[in-house]
């Protein structure tokens, strides 16, 4: 299980894990607390706010010979939308820029902004990081 010890989603997904009859169970925040005795199918799975690059390099760590199974028991689709502060900022600049080049005001978030709806935290937060 990725994520910090102080994680409730981390610690749920450990006591589901042991739950389930897993036999060994480890909690790592980096890849190189990976145990280096592992063998046979691993399990992984991560908090939800662990980084999509973190994971990454996990797999890359376990470097496994006959490749990943991606298994999906469920889809999340929670919805975080930008911060109130950020839309109002958005819309005030949207404004401000319509003003100084006499368009109209649109009045609400400008289209160039993407639709946050359709993108996954882990891929802005990847998009930050280039």
């Amino acid at each position: 299980v990725i994520g910090s010890a102080n994680s409730s989603n981390t610690l749920a997904l450990e006591r589901v894990a042991r739950s389930a009859g897993c036999p060994r169970v480890f909690r790592i925040n980096e890849s190189d607390e990976l145990p280096d005795n592992l063998s046979g199918t691993v399990g992984l799975t991560a908090g939800a706010s662990a980084p999509e690059e973190l994971v990454r390099a996990v797999i890359a760590r376990l470097a496994p010979r006959r490749g990943v199974e991606t298994v999906t028991v469920t889809d999340e689709d929670e919805y975080f939308p930008l911060p109130r502060e950020l839309r109002d900022l958005l819309r005030a600049l949207s404004g401000a820029l319509a003003f100084s080049l006499g368009a109209p005001s649109p009045g609400h978030l400008p289209s160039d902004v993407p639709d946050d709806r359709s993108r996954a935290a882990s891929d802005v937060l990847d998009s930050l990081a280039s």
